[in-house]
């Protein structure tokens, strides 16, 4: 079962934009993407079907196995913390087990860390317990099929969260255990509301046709957009369109232009045809 994020902007109370809860007091040294992910669902930005549909299983305490894809900076990550969040409250962290499969990515982890964690039972909550496996397109095959043994043993006890960036290399047999969620790049509009608010927050010297650039470049990536920003003030004191590019590594316009511009004057100081 699929179901598509249909980015629209936010309405009503449910606005993704909303931070109602402030940083921790400790979060000078965050990164940014740390600093202001989002807490609750409301929080998510854009995603609304997709959160909403979630909300409806936690609330009829019938959350699926989840399989989370779509392309980096789109809030898959985040949106399965704020579920652990509504779920368990504020000591989720008892609850979860959180692995990077792009670091764990062989069947040990999946014999030892996964399997231990999952046939211990909670002791002192109801429910299940929840396992985000991040990135988990870059686990092996001889691994997926071990994690898919331990879904079907433990699916009592325990619910999966699998989040990849291509669920075309998860295997069939884990994919239709699950209920698949894709997230779509983020609309830029949502980008710019998400960015305003951290620039505010953060005091950063941002121009326009810096904030434009930044834009251009996260390309629906929240994540991308926010590490550049910060990297770009913690380097300048004003953030402008050639920061955003130098601190990219992206070549500016101005030089692919001036590139173009000399390619062409090229071709027609040699008379090269322009059918060539």
């Amino acid at each position: 079962m699929d179901i598509d994020s249909i980015p629209e902007p936010a309405k009503g109370k449910g606005k993704a934009l909303d931070i109602d809860v402030p940083p921790p007091a400790d979060s000078e040294n965050l990164p940014w993407v740390e600093k202001y992910r989002p807490v609750t669902l409301d929080d998510v930005v854009s995603h609304k079907e997709i959160t909403s549909t979630i909300e409806k299983f936690i609330e009829k305490n019938r959350l699926p196995h989840l399989l989370f894809y779509g392309p980096p900076g789109t809030g898959k990550t985040s949106t399965i913390l704020a579920v652990a969040r509504r779920i368990y409250g504020a000591d989720y962290k008892k609850q979860i087990l959180e692995l990077n499969a792009s670091d764990d990515r062989g069947i040990d982890v999946v014999r030892e860390q996964i399997k231990q964690f999952a046939e211990t039972r909670t002791l002192f909550s109801k429910g299940s317990k929840l396992i985000i496996l991040d990135e988990a397109d870059m686990m092996t095959q001889a691994a997926q099929a071990a994690l898919r043994r331990i879904i079907e043993q433990y699916t009592k006890n325990v619910r999966f969260c699998i989040i990849c960036n291509y669920v075309n290399k998860i295997t069939p047999a884990i994919q239709s255990r699950c209920t698949r969620f894709r997230f779509s790049p983020l609309p830029i509009a949502e980008v710019e509301k998400r960015l305003i608010t951290v620039v505010e927050a953060e005091k950063v010297n941002l121009t326009e046709d810096g904030k434009n650039a930044l834009l251009k470049l996260s390309k629906g990536d929240m994540r991308r957009a926010l590490n550049v920003l910060q990297a770009c003030h913690a380097a300048y004191d004003v953030t402008r369109e050639t920061e955003i590019y130098n601190c990219t590594g992206n070549p500016h316009p101005s030089d692919i232009e001036k590139i173009v511009q000399y390619m062409l004057s090229f071709r027609i100081h040699r008379g090269v045809p322009n059918d060539l």
